[in-house]
This record gives structure tokens, C-alpha cells and sequence, in this order.
């Protein structure tokens, strides 16, 4: 009898050994939610590149084989707007999730967009994502074109980033300077190497910040012109000098995936991309294409305005969704507020929270409408 027993025993604890097994491999598969760890936010944004100007939108003679899989491994927004057609007021729209209209800001004229003679920038009193974020426990990096401010109190490292690294105006600009912080590093800027620092520089903040939540905006120089790559990409594109730069973009995007991946990270980062308004049609082959849509840059019509957008979240976004519902650049403020527990700032917040869209609700229409400036 007592072997008998003995033998039950060991069958049961083999049973539940067993089950603990399959249970810490299921948990093990599931993805954490935002009760385990906070998301990182990753939003990489392209300068003045079209519609059509990568693979997963059309663009043949311009190769973006990372980019065509965050789509082919996410969600593609196929009808997603900036709120300008024209650098300065597109970016403070998406900072705040407001029309920069809001702000005082003209939406649509170049004589709006920040130089570097100007004492002004993105108003004091409006609340950014960065900050948002940074009051949750976020560390904040951006790195890239800034256009916002280049004085105290707008600068980057004012407006709630910890860290700043990039060109703080449009790359054609004089003096063009790169600044670490709020300091002049380097004047000229070698700008054949630009696309690749910020790489290094965006992989070294994601190795030093994954141990917490972090939010990195990545807002590219390129393909803005003019127009510069690094050898190793110079002359490679049939699209000429202006698909170098796009495949070096592309390039960069596939370095920052690949670091997520390395570090364990894929599965607790959302990753975004898009571009701050169209091409600029007025520079020929150093222009891109609005893929089909009528005119680029500085016009309100499809082409200045409508922009590619891609979505990867693993384990949440479903991969190789195609969205076809209205959405903007100043829907990232309130999403990301839901997805990381933030309160909306108390202005008027003109964006709406897209996140059933991200998680693979097509029938969801948080978007109604989309004004144009």
C-alpha cells in the first residue's frame, strides 16, 4: 500500500510539474501589459519624404527593406495626415497633439518655419508628449531635427527630454550646427554622416535606457535638402542622391529595430514612422514623390499633407494590417496617453485616441473628420 501510494505521489507531482512547465511557457508567450512594464515609445520621423517614396506605398526605384517589414510585421495607415505641409508647424502639432493653429502658428507658409535668428518657439505653455512621458518615469531622448526653438526655454532639454542630440533646425540652414545637449559640437556639420550618427547615437540611448521605460524621437534630417550619404550608400539608389539618403533612412530604422531584438526589447516597444509633410516638388530628381496625390510641400492639397505612416507593436498591433481609416500625427498624443497611463494636458486636444486601430479594430472610426489650415 505505502508504495502504491508512493507511486501516486510521484505521478501527481509529475502532473504538475508538467502543467507549472506549460503554464510559465504560455505566460512566458503572452505580452506584458502596461500593470508589468510600461511600453517604450519609438516615433521615427522622415523630413519632406513623399507618399510614394518607400516600398510598402509604391516606390520602385527606392529600396526600404526595413521599412517594408515594420509594415509587413505591423500596420500600415494609408490615410494619415500631418496637420502642415511645411516643417515648424507639423512638428508642434505633433508634440502637442494640438492644430498649431491652436498656437498661433500658420499652418501652411514658410514664412512660419523657425530659423535659427529666431527667440520664439513652440509656446511654453503647451504640454508636449516628452514631458508627458518624463512625469511617468520616462527617460526622453531626441535625436534629430528639432525645430522648435533654439533659445531657453524651447530648446529640447527645456521641453522635457533628458537628452538631445541632432541639428535643432533644417539641415539647409546657415550656421549649420550639431548640438549634444545645448552645446555646439561640431560647425559645419559633416552631414555625409549625419543619417548614421543618429543611428548610433538612438541604439546608445535604447542599450542605456533598457532597464526603464523610455521614449525616443528619432525626427531625421533626411531627405530634406540638401541632400548628403555616407559612402556607403552614396551613388547605390536608382533614384539618385535623394533614394540614397532614403535608403540610408531605411538603413537607420533597420538599426533600430535590430537593437530592440537584441536587447529583448521587440515585444515592449511600439515603433512608428512618417514623415512631417510631402516632398518638395520645386527640386526635381533632389525631390521625392507624392505617389500619386497631387502636389508636395507647402500646399494643403493630398500630396503636401497625406503621409506614409507605419505602426509595429509585437504582440499587440496584428502584422500586415492595411488601415484605411482617417488618422493624424495629432492622434499620437492621446494613444500614447492611454497606452502609458498619462492625464491629457487641460487644453483643447484636437487629436483622438487611435489605439483600437493599432490593436486591429477595422471596424473602429475614431476619427470623424480632419481640418485643413
Amino acid at each position: 500500500m505505502l508504495l502504491l501510494s508512493l507511486k501516486r505521489i510521484s505521478a501527481n507531482v509529475s502532473k504538475l510539474l508538467l502543467f507549472s512547465l506549460c503554464l510559465a511557457a504560455v505566460i512566458s508567450m503572452t505580452p506584458k501589459t502596461s500593470a508589468q512594464r510600461q511600453p517604450n515609445i519609438i516615433f521615427i520621423y522622415a523630413d519632406d519624404l513623399g507618399y510614394g517614396d518607400i516600398g510598402c506605398f509604391g516606390a520602385q526605384a527606392i529600396k526600404t527593406p526595413n521599412l517594408d517589414r515594420m509594415a509587413a510585421e505591423g500596420l500600415r495607415l494609408t490615410n494619415f495626415y500631418s496637420v502642415a505641409p511645411v516643417c515648424t508647424p507639423s512638428r508642434a502639432a505633433l508634440m502637442t497633439g494640438r492644430y498649431a493653429a491652436r498656437m498661433g502658428i500658420q499652418q501652411m507658409h514658410l514664412s512660419n518655419v523657425l530659423t535659427f535668428q529666431d527667440k520664439t518657439g513652440l509656446p511654453t505653455e503647451e504640454t508636449l508628449i516628452s514631458e508627458a512621458l518624463k512625469a511617468r518615469g520616462y527617460a526622453t531622448a531626441a535625436i534629430g531635427k528639432w525645430h522648435l526653438g533654439t533659445t531657453a526655454p524651447y530648446r529640447p532639454t527645456d521641453r522635457g527630454f533628458d537628452y538631445y542630440f541632432g541639428i535643432p533646425y533644417s539641415n539647409d540652414m546657415q550656421p549649420s550646427m550639431l548640438w549634444r545637449g545645448t552645446e555646439i559640437i561640431e560647425q559645419p556639420v559633416k552631414q555625409e554622416t549625419l543619417t548614421q550618427r543618429y543611428a548610433q547615437e538612438a541604439v546608445g540611448f535604447i542599450e542605456r535606457s533598457k532597464g526603464k521605460p523610455f521614449f525616443l524621437y528619432l525626427p531625421h534630417n533626411m531627405p530634406h535638402i540638401p541632400l548628403y550619404a555616407s559612402d556607403k550608400f552614396k551613388g547605390k539608389s536608382a533614384a539618385g542622391i535623394y533614394g540614397d539618403a532614403v535608403e540610408e533612412v531605411d538603413w537607420a530604422v533597420g538599426e533600430v529595430l535590430a537593437a530592440l531584438k537584441r536587447l529583448g526589447l521587440d515585444r515592449d516597444t511600439l515603433v512608428m514612422f512618417s514623415s512631417d509633410n510631402g516632398p518638395w516638388l520645386n527640386y526635381g530628381n533632389h525631390a521625392g514623390s507624392s505617389g500619386g496625390l497631387r502636389e508636395g510641400k507647402g500646399n494643403s492639397f493630398e500630396g503636401g499633407q497625406r503621409v506614409p505612416c507605419l505602426v509595429r507593436w509585437k504582440g499587440i498591433t496584428p502584422e500586415g494590417i492595411v488601415c484605411n481609416k482617417l488618422t493624424s500625427t495629432i492622434d499620437l498624443l492621446p494613444t500614447i496617453a492611454n497606452i502609458c497611463g498619462t492625464k491629457l494636458p487641460s487644453k483643447k486636444i484636437d487629436g483622438v485616441d487611435i489605439l483600437p486601430l493599432l490593436k486591429g479594430d477595422m471596424e473602429a472610426t475614431p476619427r470623424k473628420y480632419f481640418y485643413y489650415y
